[in-house]
Formats: C-alpha cells, sequence, structure tokens
C-alpha cells in the first residue's frame, strides 16, 4: 500500500468532547481493516483553539491507527497545535509541512565567497 495515498480521510471538528473519542477511534480501525500500511487522514482545520482534549483525541486516534497496522496524517494542522503537540513531545506526519531539517522547495542555502569551509 502507498503510504502517500490515504485509506480515508476523516473531519474532525471541534470543540472535543469525550463522548467522540471512540466514535472516531472506531471510524479509524474501521478505514484501516485489512490495509495494512494505511494512513488515514485526520482534516483538523475545525478543531479550534487546540487544547489537552484534542491532543488527548489524536494521541488515541495514533494508537487505534498503529494498533490497526497503520498511521494518522494530519491535514490543516494549526501552527499552535502543531506547537502544542511538539511541546508534549508527539511527533504526527502532517500534510503541507516541509519534512524537518529539510528546506521547502525552491530555497537553497547561501555560501559566500571567502567563508571558509567548514
Amino acid at each position: 500500500m502507498d503510504a502517500k495515498t490515504p485509506v480515508a480521510v476523516l473531519v474532525l471538528t471541534g470543540p472535543v468532547r469525550p463522548d467522540q473519542v471512540a466514535g472516531w477511534c472506531a471510524a479509524v480501525r474501521e478505514a484501516l481493516a485489512g490495509r495494512a500500511g494505511g494512513v488515514v487522514v485526520c482534516d483538523v482545520g475545525g478543531l479550534g483553539q487546540p487544547g489537552l482534549a484534542a491532543v488527548d483525541l489524536l494521541a488515541r486516534l495514533e494508537l487505534t491507527a498503529r494498533r490497526a497496522g497503520g498511521r494518522i496524517r494530519l491535514r490543516d494542522a494549526s501552527p499552535a497545535l502543531v506547537a502544542l503537540l511538539d511541546l508534549l513531545g508527539l511527533r504526527f506526519q502532517t500534510e503541507g509541512q516541509p519534512e524537518e531539517r529539510e528546506p521547502p522547495l525552491g530555497v537553497e542555502e547561501a555560501v559566500e565567497t571567502g567563508d571558509p569551509a567548514g
């Protein structure tokens, strides 16, 4: 299975309520059933202000996906949500953001003449 092609897109809206978590986890399990290595895209643009309820939901969805042999990938994640996840040590695949330590396409590092080789 191609890890770039999602098997499903799950649109998450906020505010996150605890009674919704089980249903969203079931949706991830169902999407990945029989598709080891699959990716479920979670569109998080509608979650609103990120908080611990959203972080808990995303962590549970990732755990559910991994148990089913797949992963989740975040779409439309706000900088605030990405920063909160990073602060808590949680790493998620995201769409539309360059890989860590790689410059965005079209950006090249400049080398000034006269600089010593390092």
